[in-house]
């Protein structure tokens, strides 16, 4: 049966928003570049996935000097195009810790154990990771973490950044669990110091509103013996569960 011009429209818009997913905001000509549209293309497809909720325009975020004129304007995807994409099982993840939360009596006991699970759940994942992590050079293990992450579904690039890098992830498989339970995300930032050997600091992430889970790691010549030894002694930047995830002012 051949396709129709309105299934390869569809599957063209389904592209673009797979894209941002990937990549996280993007602009018009980025998206152009990396589905090889044209621009014109791409902004009519933007245009239907604004309409329906799927993205929603924002201002570029500019790191450093900002040059003149008017930033440029990127599409990023809103809560309703993340549930598109396999975050179904997502409530049953906020039920699970809401469980757990209320079996130790909620309060600070109840986030406590929320904490504790968390923990436990990312030393798991940690074990997968440190494998790909430890058979990279010092200088590639940022990607290294970057390439296993994505491998379970997270989306994620690693980038230079001013003194250090930028570990990024496009998508957060329990983004709404981690909006109510901010431990899953600082668990999260505990296992990447521990993997890098560095301290780190959560910039932004996408339980939170942003459009992009993003990590900072500083520059760092790994000659401190301790942490060569014991990496997971490494002390660990987070912000609080209140601001967690939040851009600094």
């Amino acid at each position: 049966m051949p396709v129709s011009a309105s299934d390869e429209q569809h599957g063209t818009r389904n592209k673009v928003a797979r894209s941002i997913l990937d990549h996280g905001p993007s602009t018009a000509a980025e998206l152009a570049l990396r589905l090889e549209l044209t621009q014109a293309a791409v902004r009519r497809h933007l245009d239907t996935l604004v309409a329906d909720g799927v993205v929603e325009p924002r201002e570029k975020r500019v790191y450093g000097a900002r040059g003149r004129g008017r930033p440029a304007k990127v599409f990023a995807l809103t809560d309703c195009g993340r549930d598109a994409f396999d975050q179904a099982y997502d409530t049953l993840a906020v039920d699970a810790l809401r469980w757990i939360e209320q079996s130790a009596g909620g309060g600070e006991a109840g986030r406590a154990a929320v904490a504790a699970f968390a923990r436990a759940r990312l030393a798991a994942q940690a074990e997968v990771y440190r494998g790909a992590v430890e058979a990279a050079d010092p200088s590639g293990r940022t990607q290294a973490l970057a390439g296993a992450l994505s491998a379970d579904g997270y989306a994620a690039t690693a980038r230079s950044a001013p003194v250090g890098e930028q570990l990024c992830q496009h998508h957060c498989p329990v983004a709404h669990a981690a909006e109510r339970y901010p431990q899953l995300c600082e668990a999260e930032t505990e296992v990447f110091s521990q993997l890098l050997g560095t301290h780190v600091q959560r910039l932004a992430t996408i339980a939170h509103g942003d459009g992009v889970c993003t990590t900072f790691i500083p520059k760092t010549d790994r000659t401190d013996s301790a942490a060569q030894a014991d990496p997971r002694t490494t002390k660990t930047t987070t912000a609080s569960a209140s601001t967690a995830g939040r851009n600094p002012e």
